[in-house]
């Protein structure tokens, strides 16, 4: 009622301003005008300020129900007792909320592959309604909650607990070489009574190779095994699977995770470095992952001593002699003299990783000047790339990247090469690594650099399809990243076909400009066969991560903390207070007229 009070004080003070000064016509025919101007401002004021017309009622709120698929997680009752809970609340809607916002339909499973409030947030500030969250409790992103309206309130739903053992994260190498060890990193996750003791299968489409011991986990524990088997079988695209077996498991569909692997009968590449360090690290997983190019590693850990990168297992300088000299393309790290001079080592295209041997300070990134990496070299972010440290440049008929110490005006190249009499690579700087681990654009920087390298060298043997999937493995719910191929197409037409499935979906990928990355909606869980423009290869979509165990992050309570709106109703939509105030301005100018005023 503040906002009427307001409009009558205007009113009548406007009133009396009017009429107080006149000393005709008589005091009750001014005080007559007068109440007629009062009341026609009072309700103009009112209309400006859209003044209520009732008491104030709280609005009914909107109920949003968790429909994502951890709501079905280990046969938990949850998804009816959320079902219930929506219709015991008067409510003015009900909706489902998860990967979208949606009006509810019992009629539906749960089935959305993540659980998300920020959706439910922006329908709610239209209205301006509180909200009820009906859930149980794993949603990813809790902190938006403070968007809703006061008022707003969330039920958790608690889960039975039960044990459970899932396959969270398998990290392998893209390809390898048929017959070579490969080396593969499985994260287990326990649920809320922990897990059994049991065992950990690789299978590589559908032959196994090896069964490890599982050992008993506690209640939300996490473990890592590192697990070596033989890559062997058909050439190609492959998928290793990572299968977890545990007695009294309650969630079967999160125990089995999926990842492509490329298997080649031979290496295109040999890796030998007389200096292990992390940029030789990263640089054969560059290999093994972004180019997926089966490569063979050599490190010497002293002098004369030689072992296998991977497998760790003894190897004859012999033995590497041979592999550098027989390799499609070579990669020399280190003491790049080490076997006598460089050409003399290898037949085929050649790269020379020299470390510098003095630290001279810190050296930035300032240009990638025309070369045949240039097109890899375009989108790389200069300014937000960590230093490095640049060694004494070497000569070339191209330089590809050149760094500046602070703010001297010297320039020094750090990749260089040569086109004849067969292409050569050197790289006279370390620290790259440092890109890698920044993350980020600067991870992307990186595998551009060394990819660009290494698909230059390699040339026809490269991989000659138009666009490959960036990930080996990835979750229903997420997008799919694509990576640019060798090939130059900037419009690229992918078919996808689902496993044991009649239809077949076209997907088309634009990378324009510099970019090297594209994104296409999730796909639902499934092994995908994919045929590019150059090739063909298989994409893995797991279960998504709602099935993996995941402790509650939200408890029940009060949450919002947005100003709401009530259901009065308002001067502006009452159309006959529009018609009352002309009739009493009408009203007031013919007594006006009468008593003789203008």
């Amino acid at each position: 009622m503040t906002t009427w009070l307001v409009a009558a004080v205007i009113g009548i003070l406007a009133a009396a301003l009017q009429y107080a000064p006149l000393r005709a016509p008589s005091l009750g025919r001014r005080g007559a005008l007068a109440a007629l101007r009062a009341a026609a401002i009072t309700l103009v004021i009112a209309l400006l300020l859209d003044a209520p017309l009732g008491r104030a009622r709280p609005l009914l709120p909107s109920v949003f129900v968790d429909a994502s698929l951890s709501m079905t997680r280990e046969n938990a009752p949850l998804w009816q007792a959320a079902l219930d809970s929506s219709r015991a609340i008067r409510a003015e809607s009900v909706w489902f909320f998860g990967d979208t916002v949606r009006p509810a339909d019992p009629a539906l499973p749960a089935g959305d592959a993540a659980s998300r409030v920020r959706p439910v947030v922006e329908r709610t500030m239209a209205t301006g309604r509180p909200a009820v969250l009906i859930t149980d409790g794993e949603v990813q992103d809790s902190s938006a909650l403070d968007g809703l309206a006061s008022g707003s309130r969330v039920i958790v739903l608690a889960r039975p607990p039960r044990r459970d053992a899932a396959v969270v994260t398998m990290d392998a190498p893209r390809a390898a070489v048929d017959g070579d060890s490969i080396a593969v990193r499985v994260t287990l996750a326990a649920g809320a009574q922990g897990a059994e003791a049991g065992s950990v299968v690789l299978t590589l489409d559908d032959r196994a190779l090896g069964r490890w011991p599982l050992e008993a986990m506690s209640a939300w524990a996490e473990r890592q095994y590192d697990l070596r088997a033989r890559a062997g079988g058909g050439q190609g695209a492959n998928v290793l699977r990572a299968i977890v077996t545990s007695p009294g498991d309650a969630e079967p569909r999160n125990d089995t995770l999926a990842a492509t692997i490329e298997i080649s009968r031979a290496a295109s590449a040999v890796f030998v470095s007389t200096s292990p360090d992390q940029d030789a690290r990263f640089a054969i997983a560059v290999l093994r992952g972004t180019l997926a190019l089966p490569t063979r590693g050599f490190l010497r850990i002293a002098p004369g001593m030689w072992r296998q990168e991977g497998t760790l297992a003894p190897a004859t300088e012999a033995e590497v002699r041979q592999a550098m000299r027989d390799a499609p393309v070579a990669i020399l790290h280190g003491d790049t003299t080490i076997f006598g001079p460089p050409q003399s080592t290898s037949f085929g295209p050649l790269a020379l990783l020299v470390p510098p041997e003095v630290d001279e300070g810190e050296w930035y990134v300032i240009a990638t000047p025309a070369s045949p990496l240039s097109g890899a070299l375009a989108a790389i972010p200069l300014d937000s790339l960590p230093p490095i440290v640049a060694g004494m440049p070497s000569t070339g008929e191209w330089n590809a990247l050149e760094v500046r110490r602070g703010r001297e005006a010297t320039r020094r190249p750090v990749v260089t090469g040569r086109d004849s009499p067969r292409r050569t690579v050197t790289v006279t700087g370390s620290g790259f690594w440092r890109w890698r681990f920044c993350g980020g654009a600067s991870a992307d920087a990186y595998a551009a650099l060394w990819g660009g390298i290494f698909d230059w060298l390699a040339a026809e043997r490269a991989d000659r399809r138009s666009a490959v999937p960036d990930e080996s493995a990835v979750r229903a719910g997420q997008p799919i990243r694509w990576r640019r191929g060798s090939r130059p197409d900037s419009v690229v037409r992918v078919v996808v076909q689902r496993r044991r499935a009649a239809r077949a979906d076209t997907l088309v990928l634009r990378f324009g400009g510099a970019s090297a990355v594209q994104e296409t909606r999730p796909m639902a869980a499934g092994i995908y066969d994919v045929i590019v423009p150059g090739g063909r290869t298989v994409l893995a979509v797991n279960a998504p991560a709602e099935l993996l165990p995941s402790r509650q992050r939200l408890a029940s309570g009060n949450v919002g903390r947005r100003s709401r709106t009530d259901d009065a109703k308002r001067a502006r939509s009452a159309g006959w207070l529009y018609a009352v105030a002309i009739l009493l301005l009408c009203a007031e100018w013919v007594l006006r007229r009468r008593v003789g005023l203008r």
